[in-house]
């Protein structure tokens, strides 16, 4: 089978000229040093003492960057996109400008939303809000399907008691504020849910709109959940109306009015502008995908001359070994490891779970390991990342569905059992290392003929050298004879497996039917 590259992940010369205008010539965050706290101009007090209690003393470039251009002299003017390395610190680079405009608000009401592609990411999120909100009195809530919609709901939105208003109009009183949340933390999915569903919810009041990850959040459809949001917070002053049967002019229903923009701070100026805040690691170049977010004046921050960036601190090694033999390269590397955390990257669920049960045929292996994919259930895997987290597990095999945005602590190595297909791939998996200011290696498994490939694809990128590493042989050819009895066990634990889901097929419903009328 021929595997279709998606038409986001053709890169070009990494030095090409963007067709934007306003992406060639960026705001460098590298001049910027970063500042102790109690240097930030306009930090509120209350902020500064829950950033020291958080064990922050000093801002990493993209944070003060951020804030110079929202709080600072920027003052917010224009939409902010950030194009900067994984760890370098932009959760909360848009998390403290955002909490800190708020936090003079008369109001509780729905005026912040943060939309990130992954559940895991989006708790990761919130609980940096979680950390610094609460102490100027904002509110922060989460949309990401973790619990049931009806408690989602009861934690998000105060039914309204009409009891108290006798007299009102039941319409008018559902029109007022019912949010009981000033900051959402949402997955696009279940943001659609609330849209659709959920009496009381508004975007009506919104006035900031972070997508992190956003290179993904444009690739991804997720329901259409940004031009539906985007249009819930254009101006009434456009023409929303529809008709019903009897020629009566209504709301279009995905049309909210925006009141006025006194209330939100904005004197003189009726119907304020959405700010937004777009955020990624390897940020498109695409007009046609950036049109989609109908920003403001752009501004954009870059991280280095590249389009890509490696993060600073981050060693890079490559390996090259024969095919029949990478499994036992990988044992000897992770040996030499010693038992500290690492993630390795697969290309596939199916490579991911075939390493995972080839490994287990491995006795005394010096290292705990698992795996973590979606053929697994939900509630193992979380389970899986906790323990992993905790130093339970040394070793967890996966796909790029480990690589975005997800932070472990301690983590210090990553291994490409297979050869990234695509610069911003390599960039998103090593980042999961040397985060935060530390240090960190990837090493990638090559094969000969990859590693030209290799080499020009890594070129795309800032600091981007990458030394040999070498396994001693004897270590790998001492493992051979376990090796082959493994891979017996490993065929004939996958033909056990099959063979089951083909027995569990037949048992589901309307499987005899299908039998039956396929004779």
């Amino acid at each position: 089978m021929v595997a279709m590259v998606r038409k986001d992940e053709e890169e070009g010369p990494a030095d090409r000229v963007p067709h934007l205008p306003w992406m060639r010539c960026p705001v460098d965050i590298d001049t910027f040093s970063g500042c102790p706290v109690t240097q930030l101009p306009r930090l509120d007090p209350r902020l500064a003492e829950a950033l020291q209690r958080m064990g922050i003393e000093s801002f990493f470039p993209v944070q003060e960057a951020a804030w110079l251009e929202t709080i600072g002299p920027g003052a917010f003017e224009r939409d902010i996109c950030i194009n900067s390395p994984t760890g370098s610190g932009k959760t909360l680079a848009y998390a403290l400008p955002i909490v800190q405009m708020l936090c003079k608000r008369k109001v509780r009401c729905l005026r912040a939303l943060v939309v990130l592609p992954t559940r895991d990411l989006a708790l990761q999120v919130k609980e940096v809000f979680d950390a610094i909100a609460p102490v100027v009195g904002l509110s922060v809530g989460s949309a990401v399907g973790q619990s049931s919609i009806a408690d989602e709901v009861s934690r998000l939105v105060q039914k309204p008691k009409q009891e108290f208003y006798p007299t009102i109009d039941e319409e008018y009183v559902q029109m007022e504020p019912q949010t009981k949340i000033d900051i959402l933390v949402a997955t696009p999915g279940r943001l659609m849910d609330h849209i659709n569903m959920t009496n009381g919810f508004s975007l009506e009041h919104l006035q900031y709109l972070v997508i992190d990850e956003t290179d993904r959040m444009l690739r991804e459809a997720y329901q259409s959940w940004l031009p539906t949001v985007i249009q819930l917070t254009h101006s009434i002053g456009q023409d929303h109306s529809w008709h019903d049967i009897d020629g009566k002019t209504l709301l279009h229903p995905l049309t909210t009015i925006r009141r006025s923009g006194v209330e939100r701070g904005f004197k003189g100026k009726c119907y304020p502008r959405l700010a937004k805040i777009v955020l990624s690691a390897t940020l498109t170049q695409d007009p046609s995908k950036l049109s989609q977010l109908e920003l403001h004046h752009p501004l954009l921050l870059n991280s280095g001359k590249k389009r890509y960036r490696i993060p600073t601190k981050l060693e890079s090694y490559k390996l090259i070994c024969k095919s029949n033999l990478k499994p036992l390269s990988l044992i000897v590397l992770l040996q030499e490891l010693q038992g500290n955390k690492c993630l390795v990257f697969t290309s596939s669920v199916e490579s991911s779970h075939r390493l995972s049960t080839l490994l287990c045929f491995f006795e005394n292996l010096p290292f705990k390991f698992s795996e973590y994919s979606r053929l697994q259930r939900e509630s193992t895997r979380r389970k899986t990342l906790e323990a992993f987290k905790e130093g339970k597990i040394d070793v967890l095999i996966g796909t790029d569905r480990m690589a975005r945005g997800i932070h472990i602590d301690g983590l210090r190595y990553v291994i490409n059992y297979d050869m990234p297909p695509y610069v911003k791939t390599y960039i998103h998996r090593a980042g999961r290392t040397a985060r935060a200011g530390e240090s960190g290696s990837c090493f990638t498994f090559l094969r000969k003929h990859e590693v030209k490939t290799f080499d020009k694809m890594l070129k795309k990128a800032d600091n981007a050298s990458c030394s040999l590493h070498s396994l001693p042989e004897e270590s790998i050819e001492t493992l051979r004879p376990t090796f082959s009895s493994a891979l017996r066990k490993l065929e004939e634990s996958l033909e056990s497996e099959a063979a089951k889901k083909s027995n569990l097929g037949d048992k589901m419903p309307g499987a005899s039917k299908r039998k039956r009328s396929n004779q």
